[in-house]
C-alpha cells in the first residue's frame, strides 16, 4: 500500500526503480545531459542532486557513500572508456565536483522537448547545468547572502559625481560679493494742475 508515499514509482518495483535511477544518474554524470521522459527526469533530479553535493567533499567517507548509489566500482579512468558506467565515481570526483564548487544547489536543468512518437510521452532533456558552456554564456552568478548594512567602499558613480560638481559651483556663486546694479533714474511727468483744480484746494 501506499500510505502517503509522495515520490513517483514510475510503474515499477523498489529495486527496479532504485538500479534505473543509478543507471541514468551514471549516464548523466558521464554524458552531462541525458533524454529521458519527464516523471524520470523530476525522480533523476531528487536522487542525483544530494550525490552532487557529496562529492563536493572529496574523502573517502563520500566517496562510499556515492558508490552505494551508483554502483560504480573504482578502477583507472580511461578515456577511451568513457561510456562505460564503472568509471561514474571517478568522473565525478574528479571532473565535475570542481566544476559546480562554488554552486549552491541547483546543479540540473530540465527541459521539456515535446511527445514521443510511439506512446505520446512528454519527453524532456535533463542536464548539468554547468556543463552548458553556450546557455550559460551571459549568465551572471547571484549571491543569496544579503546584508542590511551598507558597504563602506562604493564605488562612485557618474550622478553622483555630477551632484558634487553642481553642489561645488553653488557654493563659489554665494561665496562671491555680490554688488547691487545702479537703479536707472525713472523721471515721471508731472501733470499741471488745471485752474479749477487749485481753487478748489484754496478753498
Amino acid at each position: 500500500m501506499r500510505h502517503g508515499k509522495k515520490f513517483n514509482h514510475l510503474g515499477r518495483t523498489a529495486p527496479h526503480r532504485k538500479a534505473m535511477l543509478s543507471n541514468m544518474a551514471a549516464s548523466l554524470i558521464l554524458h552531462k545531459r541525458i533524454n529521458t521522459t519527464v516523471a524520470k527526469a523530476k525522480a533523476l533530479r531528487v536522487y542525483i542532486e544530494p550525490l552532487l553535493t557529496k562529492a563536493k567533499d572529496d574523502t573517502t567517507a563520500s566517496r562510499r557513500v556515492v558508490f552505494s548509489y551508483l554502483q560504480a566500482r573504482y578502477g583507472k579512468y580511461d578515456k577511451n572508456k568513457k561510456d562505460d558506467s564503472r568509471f561514474a565515481v571517478e568522473e565525478l570526483f574528479n571532473i565535475v565536483a570542481p566544476k559546480i564548487a562554488s554552486r549552491n544547489g541547483g546543479y540540473t536543468r530540465i527541459i521539456k522537448t515535446g511527445f514521443r512518437l510511439g506512446d505520446g510521452a512528454d519527453t524532456a532533456l535533463i542536464e548539468l547545468v554547468d556543463f552548458n558552456e553556450l546557455y550559460n554564456a551571459g549568465e551572471v552568478k547571484k549571491t543569496t547572502r544579503r546584508s542590511r548594512r551598507p558597504s563602506k567602499k562604493t564605488e562612485p558613480n557618474a550622478e553622483t559625481e555630477v551632484k558634487e560638481e553642481v553642489k561645488a559651483a553653488e557654493e563659489t556663486v554665494a561665496e562671491a560679493p555680490q554688488t547691487e546694479a545702479p537703479k536707472a533714474e525713472t523721471s515721471v511727468p508731472v501733470e499741471e494742475k488745471t485752474t479749477s483744480e487749485e481753487e478748489e484746494t484754496k478753498e
